[in-house]
């Protein structure tokens, strides 16, 4: 029997990795789960993503499908893999559906859970302790993998099985799988760069310069780092591909979501009128207030990151949020 791997959640991410998938592994049975049983019938017909990727032909192989999903868990095999591709909001309902699973769980997720305050592995441990589970993460773009472009991600997990089953699944001509056992600070890089990159778009909007973005990039990085290490994390994972890789792509890149909403309160709009110009999530709206939380308890000092939420708030116009990052007393350099 093919092994089968099932992606939960048809938005652009999880059908560019399904995409991915079905053209790295075509010996196995590649599913995107809709929860809209019109989407899933649409999008087998169309051959793509109308939605969220338009114009990109889905490879043969791969099937939208939607329904239950209890018969696929009770079925499931550790030759299988299930890839939760829903935003944070959704991983503790998806992580739920799939206990008792013996296959192997991998999540794409980037953020803290709003109401918890949770990185993705706590909820699971929370959820359904007894999966095999981990993260794919590190610097991408959906459009980008669908295209087939070159792309370089972390599978990150405590569990041997599981960064193999993705190296397995997702390495091939075009898609570089690196393996790290430091889920912690996949995570905290995963969630933390989309908040920089909303300052990030901020000084762009305000056309504040080069050497002013370099600058949030460099000192967001080490607040990125003052976090992982204070929550258990390996210092050295921040200068990888979930670390300084994701934060440069996601702060500079012109397909970056939280990038656009700084750019677009820069030019005067509401944090409403930002978010929904989007069409889609940008997870570090929903995540900065989590993550900022998260460092006070640990005594983290996050002098941009508190800057975005007193900016989404509404406690700071974008200039004041400039100037109140620039007027901090000197410091040395480390973290």
């Amino acid at each position: 029997m093919s092994p089968r791997i099932t992606f939960i959640g048809a938005g652009a991410w999880g059908t560019a990795l399904a995409m991915a998938a079905a053209r790295n592994a075509p010996q196995a049975e590649v599913c995107l789960h809709a929860r809209d049983a019109a989407q899933a019938q649409a999008m087998n017909a169309a051959r793509e993503n109308a939605r969220y990727l338009p114009g990109l032909p889905w490879p043969q192989g791969l099937q939208a499908i939607s329904g239950s999903l209890a018969e696929r868990v009770a079925l499931s095999t550790p030759e299988d893999l299930w890839v939760v591709a829903t935003p944070m909001s959704g991983l503790r309902e998806a992580l739920q559906a799939l206990r008792g699973s013996s296959a192997p769980v991998a999540w794409l997720c980037k953020g803290f859970e709003a109401t918890t305050g949770l990185m993705a592995h706590e909820v699971q441990a929370q959820v359904a302790p007894e999966l095999v589970a981990g993260a794919l993460s590190g610097p991408s773009f959906a459009q980008e993998v669908a295209q087939d472009l070159p792309t370089a991600l972390v599978a990150a997990s405590v569990h041997a099985q599981v960064r193999d089953a993705l190296v397995r699944v997702f390495h091939g001509h075009h898609l570089r799988v690196y393996a790290n056992d430091d889920i912690v600070g996949v995570e905290v890089g995963g969630a933390v760069k989309n908040v920089l990159a909303i300052a990030t778009g901020l000084c762009d909007g305000l056309g504040l310069g080069l050497n002013a973005r370099a600058a949030l990039i460099t000192r967001g990085l080490a607040e990125m780092t003052r976090l992982g290490v204070a929550l258990g994390a390996r210092a050295e994972t921040f200068m990888g591909l979930s670390g300084l890789g994701d934060l440069v792509l996601t702060a500079t890149g012109d397909l970056s979501r939280n990038r656009k909403v700084g750019g677009l309160l820069a030019q005067g709009l509401s944090l409403q009128q930002a978010v929904e110009s989007l069409g889609h999530v940008a997870e570090g709206v929903y995540s900065a207030r989590t993550v900022v939380a998260r460092a006070k308890s640990l005594g983290v000092d996050m002098p941009i990151a508190q800057a975005v939420v007193e900016l989404l708030d509404g406690r700071l116009q974008a200039r004041q949020a400039v100037q109140v990052l620039m007027g901090r007393d000197p410091r040395g350099e480390g973290l």
